[in-house]
């Protein structure tokens, strides 16, 4: 096989993107979803049903919160985030199955999936360009 094609089956093992996990999420799958951010980034704004270990404490906690056997997907703040990859490497140091979503918490925001902070869901809001955003006609 080519250099590319090695490398570009490689990325696609180990990363993947908002669409795909909130696909993934409505199909039903088992994805756990790890917000390795920090305690103040969490408290504004996270993806619906993530957990929350920032990536400097997953050595000590995830052993203990996430199983083993379970598909990991972290996520930090942005394209402009290395916590994602910081927090990738800790769960592939303890053996754990990862991928990190690219374009994290930013990407999920703009691509209008859900989000809540500790009052509750946040307004969902679709960046046209991110996306396509159809207008609904009315009649």
């Amino acid at each position: 096989m080519t250099e590319a094609f090695d490398y570009f089956s490689a990325k696609l093992r180990l990363e993947t993107d908002a669409s795909d996990v909130y696909a993934a999420q409505k199909a039903g799958e088992d994805v756990m979803l790890v917000d390795v951010r920090s305690d103040e980034a969490w408290a504004r704004g996270r993806i619906v049903g993530a957990l929350h270990i920032p990536y400097r404490e997953i050595a000590a906690r995830a052993p203990q919160e996430i199983p083993k056997g379970a598909a990991v997907v972290v996520y930090c703040w942005s394209p402009g985030c290395n916590a994602g990859a910081k927090g990738a490497l800790e769960f592939a140091k303890l053996g754990y199955s990862v991928r990190e979503m690219i374009g994290g918490y930013e990407y999920w925001v703009r691509e209008g999936q859900p989000t809540e902070n500790d009052e509750g869901a946040l307004p969902r809001v679709f960046d046209s360009q991110v996306m396509v955003v159809r207008q609904r006609v009315s009649g």
